[in-house]
């Protein structure tokens, strides 16, 4: 059985015993925007879920008809300029995540929601989700990666096209840029992600986690040094020639050709 956070609370967790947890952002009648208070209680879920060794896949989702509308301009509106910061850092407690978190990018996805998004390592977004970064408009220079990483994943004009004009960006569009991995019915999104979530719980968990940091750590390396450190890392581990890597191979072999049909 899946354990639940309270209906209520700002950001509800549900634990399944398989191994990863769902995260739901829960202010949906503000199509889920970063209050202070949201931000604070995202950053100390992450922070907590990385603590957590039952705990090796992440799902980020929004509750209602939003993923994330962004910083809450109501609140900062009526906040004093000594309090206006951003405080509590989500997507640094997101990225400090040792395993992987998928983003089910449910709806509209904004500025600081589209920078959650970033956060995310593979991105599954429903037909109805739209992207938008509207720093500019709103007089806000970003503080959580979105100027960097939405560059280097569409492409430096795409992204200022997006990022001066505040434009929204639809899903269909999004998954032809790149910038998400498929797009799916709504009514499949968080179906996929845990179906998605299990497959990753296949692998073995120290390679998982040894996986994404050599990704992440490598691609912001040049590709000459990336090598390298990749080379270096697979020499340090030694892990190609234990037993139990082969066991894997051999499974994933075997499973292969059963689903083509090819195995008796």
């Amino acid at each position: 059985m899946s354990e639940h956070s309270s209906a209520d609370a700002l950001v509800r967790v549900e634990r399944d015993p398989a191994g990863y947890a769902v995260v739901t952002l829960n202010r949906p009648a503000a199509l889920n925007a970063l209050s202070r208070a949201l931000r604070a209680e995202l950053a100390d879920t992450f922070t907590a879920l990385a603590e957590d060794p039952a705990v090796r896949v992440v799902i980020l989702t929004g509750a209602g008809r939003g993923f994330c509308a962004g910083l809450d301009l109501k609140e900062l509106a009526q906040t004093q300029p000594a309090d206006s910061s951003v405080a509590a850092n989500p997507v640094a407690a997101i990225e400090a995540f040792p395993g992987p978190v998928i983003g089910a990018i449910n709806g509209v996805a904004v500025t600081g929601g589209f920078e959650l998004a970033l956060a995310c390592d593979v991105l599954l977004a429903a037909e109805e989700a739209r992207f938008a970064d509207t720093h500019a408009r709103v007089g806000i220079m970003p503080g959580w990666g979105l100027s960097q990483k939405l560059s280097r994943t569409v492409g430096i004009w795409r992204a200022k096209e997006l990022s001066f004009s505040g434009n929204f960006l639809s899903a269909a569009q999004a998954d032809a840029w790149g910038l998400v991995n498929r797009v799916v019915p709504g009514a499949e999104l968080l179906a996929q992600a845990r179906r998605l979530a299990l497959d990753m719980l296949e692998a073995d968990p120290a390679m998982l986690r040894s996986m994404k940091r050599l990704i992440d750590e490598g691609y912001a390396m040049p590709m000459g040094e990336a090598r390298a450190y990749e080379r270096a890392r697979g020499d340090a581990a030694r892990r190609f020639d234990a037993p139990g890597v082969r066991d894997w191979e051999t499974q994933v072999r075997s499973r292969g050709r059963a689903q083509s049909g090819d195995a008796a």
